[in-house]
């Protein structure tokens, strides 16, 4: 019989290395919490029962958790360690389960190897890597090839600290043993702290079994303790992020020059340049070109687009075939259809562009509503906002707007229709009709240019 499993995250932490007032466990890592990678990790196991330690930053914590998710808060009043937070939870626990005990701030953690732990059927499970510098780090003891005891970095002898295999504080344990297990950890050590590396030792002397499972790859382990280390951690992630879209078929030029900070999902032919950075849900379709230096956030980009240097867009779906930029934004609620171009310097915000519609050039369109094969040329702006209210503006099918126009919100400009260079337009104008509105012309003869004086 399988049995259910329960997992034990430790979240207590307060990262005072990092002399931040953030909980350790809400610094981001690829856009999100540390806390959540992890939880969305575990969530794919199917745990019958999710337990988070945390201490004097529970509420904070605790508001900024998902709380889709259903979870049992546990509170560590004082910091007594590890042993004394997994001591919380016993009370919480299953008599029969496989318990998973995580770190907060190890969080790349992958889902295979939880299984592969869970799935030992020893009484106790330690996880152990291999490292080349293993300072700060508990050491793995082994006496004729049993695994007998973890000595912490400050209680190694000499020939201990020769030890390059660590704990990396991931375990598994037989839930019916851990009351007791816990209850026996004391703090004669030198941190005085209750350490669920006696663990190991205590098993051992009731003879229980124990094992251990070595993960090869020891930044699937690695911890967070200062700003340095989670910026190593960041690029862990970005680059097993980017192997997995190359793995897919997407054409990533550097992909050491990318970050992705929330979810990716690219159709066939995706091409990604450099400096490109990914926010949210962002789905690309097939033949996406992304240019170098642009920010996506939470947006949807059609088959066949292709997204030029330096721009950004936020919030904004864009139809097939179109072009956008360079140095181009979309705002929230930008929606291009298929073969729209929106050019340099363009800022397009909530607003709706038909099949073909066009602006080139240093423009600004907000609130709006832009007919299938529309021209708005350069320097052209919506007046959308008085100071008080937004307004809507309205531009026909085929409509051309002529270059450093102002239209001025509530307006409409119908199919058709054609505006005036540096006209501003105040008032509807009908389909088809011409609107110029702008002061007449005055030539002076004979006009003498001011002469600077000497």
């Amino acid at each position: 019989m399988v049995k259910p499993i329960e997992i034990v995250i430790l979240a207590a932490g307060v990262g005072s290395r990092m002399r931040s007032e953030k909980p350790k466990v809400l610094q981001t890592l690829g856009g999100v919490p540390l806390l959540h990678h992890l939880l969305e990790t575990v969530h794919d196991l199917n745990p019958i029962k999710i337990h988070v330690v945390v201490g004097r930053h529970a509420s904070e914590i605790k508001n900024q958790t998902d709380n889709r998710m259903e979870i049992n808060w546990v509170i560590q009043e004082k910091p007594k360690g590890t042993g004394h937070a997994l001591a919380q939870v016993v009370p919480h626990l299953l008599l029969e389960s496989r318990l998973l005990v995580l770190l907060g701030d190890a969080p790349l953690v992958k889902r295979e190897t939880m299984e592969a732990l869970v799935s030992d059927k020893s009484d106790l499970v330690i996880l152990t890597t291999k490292v080349s510098d293993p300072t700060g780090y508990g050491r793995i003891v082994r006496e004729g090839g049993e695994f007998s005891e973890i000595v912490e970095e400050k209680d190694t002898s000499s020939s201990q600290r020769l030890i390059n295999e660590i704990n990396t504080g991931v375990m598994v344990i037989n839930s019916k043993k851990v009351g007791a297990w816990v209850n026996k950890i004391t703090d004669n050590n030198v941190q005085k702290e209750h350490l669920l590396t006696d663990m190991v030792k205590i098993a051992n002397h009731e003879k229980a079994t124990v094992s251990s499972l070595e993960v090869f790859d020891s930044s699937e382990v690695q911890g967070v303790n200062t700003f340095s280390q989670l910026a190593n951690m960041e690029r862990v992630l970005q680059k097993n992020k980017a192997e997995r879209l190359m793995e897919s078929g997407v054409q990533i030029m550097d992909p050491t020059r990318i970050d992705i900070r929330g979810t990716l999902k690219a159709g066939k032919g995706v091409v990604l340049d450099i400096n490109c950075v990914f926010e949210g849900q962002v789905v690309l379709g097939d033949n996406v070109l992304i240019g170098p230096n642009c920010v996506v956030s939470d947006s949807k980009l059609d088959s066949g687009t292709v997204l030029k240097p330096n721009s950004v867009v936020e919030g904004a779906e864009v139809g097939k075939n179109c072009s956008v930029g360079p140095f181009a934004r979309l705002r929230p609620g930008a929606v291009l259809g298929d073969d729209v171009s929106v050019g340099n310097f363009v800022e397009v915000k909530k607003s709706v562009f038909g099949v073909g519609a066009k602006v080139n050039h240093l423009a600004y369109v907000g609130d709006s509503e832009v007919g299938a094969g529309a021209n708005i040329g350069a320097g052209t702006i919506t007046c959308n906002y008085d100071g008080a209210n937004k307004s809507k503006t309205k531009i026909g099918k085929n409509a051309f707007i002529g270059s450093n126009s102002s239209l001025v919100a509530p307006v409409s400009i119908g199919d058709e229709a054609t505006v005036g260079a540096g006209s501003t337009i105040t008032k509807d104008v009908k389909d088809g009709e011409l609107a110029v509105g702008r002061g007449s012309q005055k030539n002076v003869a004979g006009w003498m240019r001011p002469k600077k004086k000497d």
